[in-house]
């Protein structure tokens, strides 16, 4: 969109963007590339989304009705183009009809007027001058009014909400600064509506307090990404055949979550497969950038219908080394738009500078407000920082001079020195500009840019120095978080041996029993963040039932859906990252289950602290078995009713929680907000009586049917496919599959066992003893001492003691894990929990390994 020339209507190319409620307290620091990616998980969990013309109702009933909304969205989400729609569909007369007057500002434009003084009427008047011949601006307070500012990101005034004098009058002169804040605050023309679009990095310049709703526009997503260019290409073949490359390509799928990029990708594969070029299709961010600088140059040469048969003449490399300048000096100081003083300070003459927005309009646009007055910038932030990583490569390549450290430098340092400046920038903004500087440093990317630059590429040395310096990196002291942009640079350098080596281990089925290190734990990151699967359910056990796991994958755990983290050796250390989660506004987690771990009360308490924040929006939670007690059930109850409206579950069961700690959380549940649905307090024992068709001949049944003994004399049972032969045991009738408890009284040396009904019955193999198989699971009771047993492991549990002579047994058949407990005094301590998947009915089931050893059903809990 350059400057005025051909236009298509908006309403032939408007697609509806995916706009949900946000937040607009947490600056998030990372990439938006990185903010993308977090935000098309985030499209997995069920949302509600805005429409177009309701961006002034939200969700959800208020008391108040809405002043002002703030959308955020990355660059090139469809920001502008939605406002645009919105006053176009009011204009039109399709929406929003009791708006009568609506003024739409940029702040593009208003950074040209910065310095001025106005009153709102003169601001109004001034860019809009049809309306001074008007008598209405001076009685605003009789009509609705919506003001819509685009593109805070960009403002340039200092917006000093807690100092700026306090306007409440239309026609009061003052600084333009004093009296945008003024209207946002509504200390002026309260009555008004204000809509505020921004990236996400500028959100934070207005306090929370003067925003009543946030949306964000997470642009397209999968259908209507492949909408798009079903749309773009008439031919279904060829349609599908881009749809499937996009596809191939992680980096590049996510990408086209952006229109903008959608367009890029476009443009590119489109040229590509009409023309008799062929090769290989670009798969990489670099690849994609490098061929989209290419068409452009030799549309301009078609265009001019140029004699040269090279399309980089000496005119368009003078072009693009130009704007490359201008792209890095203004990356560094963080600037998307340039105005006439921008381009003169990097040496480019105004008149150029129109030359280059009217022939390279798809990569430099000039644009004209309402004002008339000159706005530059690149058509997206990511041609900005090819450019400027275009810019780096080449000054290094024809003078030896690192731009980044400003002195000259050997090629190893270049790129070494590029890692260190994106990892020093506190907000990621060098991420992009990192992974496109390490994709140029390739001979075959060079050469796609022959007759531009000169193609020597990185020798094998170089790029192994390169990829060993950030590799080291990973493995000493960066953030995971940070590692993930690592990750792609080495992809664009061609180096996957951490990737390879850990995919290995996952595929083996051999993660649990490796020792990895930071490096590895960050590519298992990598690869779990980038799977194109859905994150829907993170189990940790499958990669380390440990404390060490959980504080590595906490990135995948914020984005996953339900996170099981059960019997995991979990302690009150654990409680402090997740309850970072918990309160992050970008979390994905729904469901969180932290049974049998022993968190204590002080884990509780800390994990309280992000159950109680506005952003935790967990609907099921799971603390059964964490060793809980009075202190910690408070804990838990007064967060709860702090943020009462989201939790439909929560497990508190096998616990030693009392009446204190119940009556806090009976005192939360009578919060009106509260929409809990179901409360385990404790689990009543079930009834599972033996199945005297299964009882082994020496086993002796009691007349209540409550205790078997083994003795020596041979009891009269009757023949059945269904008894021990081999064994002296015995199970119940009850096949379980929900959840269910039972307490058994025990002497001499007894085995406690879940079984499925499958166990073998006879034969002197361990086929058929309980736990010596893949069909039984046992805990093995003897005096001083526990034991326990599945598939031929066993596992001697030398810190528990075995002195009650009680065991309570929980199964939890759709978490998949078997639980037992020593009964001391009527408290649950916990002594083991086996993790599995289970596949068929349990069976309670007890072995007797001595004479006169027992066990009884107890019949209650």
């Amino acid at each position: 969109i350059a400057k005025a020339g051909n236009r298509t209507l908006l309403n032939q190319i408007y697609t509806e963007l995916y706009i949900t409620e946000g937040e607009v307290t947490e600056v998030n620091k990372e990439h938006e590339i990185r903010q993308i990616e977090a935000g098309l998980r985030r499209s997995n969990v069920q949302e509600k989304t805005i429409t177009c013309e309701d961006i002034f109702k939200g969700l959800i009933d208020r008391d108040e009705p809405i002043r002002t909304v703030l959308t955020k969205g990355v660059a090139g989400i469809g920001k502008t183009v939605l406002t645009q729609k919105f006053s176009l569909d009011w204009a039109e007369g399709k929406a929003n009809q009791d708006i009568e007057f609506m003024f739409p500002f940029t702040f593009r434009e208003l950074n040209t007027v910065k310095d001025k003084k106005f009153s709102l009427v003169d601001l109004i008047h001034h860019f809009f001058a049809e309306t001074k011949e008007a008598d209405i601006l001076c009685s605003f307070e009789d009509f609705q009014i919506v003001f819509i500012f685009d593109g805070l990101d960009e403002c340039r005034l200092p917006l000093n909400f807690s100092k700026n004098e306090s306007v409440s009058e239309a026609t009061q002169s003052t600084t333009l600064d004093v009296l945008l804040t003024n209207l946002i605050k509504g200390d002026l023309l309260p009555s008004a509506c204000v809509w505020i679009t921004t990236r996400p990095a500028g959100a934070n310049q207005i306090p929370a307090e003067c925003i009543d709703m946030v949306t964000e526009i997470r642009g397209f997503r999968d259908a209507q990404k492949e909408q798009y260019f079903r749309k773009r290409f008439k031919h279904k073949k060829q349609a599908y055949q881009i749809i499937s490359h996009i596809k191939k390509s992680r980096t590049l799928h996510i990408m086209c979550h952006i229109p903008v990029f959608c367009w890029i990708a476009a443009t590119v594969l489109e040229y590509m497969l009409r023309t008799s070029e062929g090769g290989e299709l670009p798969r990489t961010l670099t690849d994609m950038y490098i061929h989209f600088l290419v068409v452009q140059a030799k549309v301009k040469k078609d265009k001019y219908h140029e004699a040269s048969e090279c399309h980089w003449n000496q005119e368009t490399i003078q072009m693009i080394q130009a704007l490359g300048k201008l792209a890095f000096e203004q990356l560094l100081k963080g600037n998307l738009i340039f105005y006439d003083s921008d381009l003169t300070e990097c040496g480019i003459d105004m008149k150029v500078a129109s030359t280059y927005s009217g022939v390279f309009t798809q990569i430099f646009k000039e644009e004209r407000g309402l004002y008339q007055e000159q706005v530059f910038c690149f058509i997206h932030l990511s041609i900005q920082e090819f450019l400027a990583a275009l810019h780096v490569h080449v000054t290094f390549t024809n003078t030896g001079l690192n731009l980044l450290s400003s002195e000259h430098s050997s090629e190893a340092k270049l790129y070494q020195s590029a890692v260190d400046t994106a990892l020093q920038s506190p907000n990621g903004h060098f991420d992009l500009f990192l992974r496109f500087l390490m994709g140029l440093s390739l001979s075959t990317n060079q050469s796609l840019l022959q007759g531009l630059i000169s193609p020597k590429g990185s020798s094998t040395e170089t790029s192994q120095k390169t990829a060993e310096y950030i590799k080291q990196l990973i493995n000493e002291s960066v953030s995971v978080e940070r590692s993930i942009n690592l990750f792609h640079c080495l992809n664009e350098l061609k180096e996957h041996s951490l990737q390879q080596q850990i995919q290995a281990y996952v595929s083996s089925g051999g993660l649990c029993s490796q020792t990895l290190s930071p490096a590895q734990w960050c590519a298992l990151v990598f690869i779990l963040l980038s799977s194109e699967q859905d994150l829907e359910l993170f189990e940790l056990h499958k990669y380390s039932a440990s404390e060490e796991a959980l504080f590595r994958l906490l990135p995948v755990i914020k984005m996953s859906s339900k996170a099981v983290l059960s019997v995991c050796n979990l302690t009150e250390k654990s409680c402090e990252a997740l309850a970072s989660v918990l309160s992050s506004q970008s979390s994905n987690l729904r469901e969180l289950d932290l049974s049998n771990n022993d968190l204590k009360d002080e884990g509780a308490m800390v994990l309280s602290k992000g159950l109680a924040s506005p952003h935790c929006r967990l609907e099921t939670l799971r603390l059964s078995g964490c060793l809980l007690t009075d202190e910690g059930g408070c804990a838990i109850g007064s967060a709860l009713n702090l943020n009462p409206s989201h939790l439909r579950t929560l497990d508190l069961s096998y616990n030693n929680i009392g009446e204190p700690g119940l009556k806090t959380v009976a005192a939360a549940l009578e919060n009106p907000q509260w929409r809990l649905m179901k409360f385990i307090f404790f689990i009543d024992a079930c009834d599972v009586p033996y199945d005297e068709n299964t009882a082994h001949r020496n086993l002796k049944i009691s007349g209540d049917k409550m205790t078997v003994t083994r003795v020596q004399d041979k009891q009269p049972f009757p023949n059945h496919p269904n008894r021990f032969v081999s064994w002296p045991q015995v199970l119940c009738r009850t096949g379980l599959m929900g959840r269910s408890y039972w307490e058994v009284e025990w002497s001499g040396k007894v085995d406690v066992a879940v079984s499925y009904s499958g166990i073998k019955r006879r034969g002197d193999s361990g086929d058929g003893l309980f736990g010596e198989n893949s069909l039984s699971w046992s805990l093995r009771c003897t005096d001083g001492q526990f034991s326990v047993c599945h598939n031929q492991q066993r596992h001697f549990l030398s810190q528990v003691s075995s002195g009650s002579g009680r065991i309570g047994v929980f199964v939890d058949y759709p978490a998949g894990s078997l639980s037992y407990y020593n009964i001391l005094m009527d408290k649950l301590v916990h002594i083991y929990t086996f993790k599995t998947t289970f596949t068929d009915s349990l069976f309670p089931g007890f072995a007797f390994c001595h004479s006169d050893s027992f066990v009884s059903l107890l019949p209650e809990a």
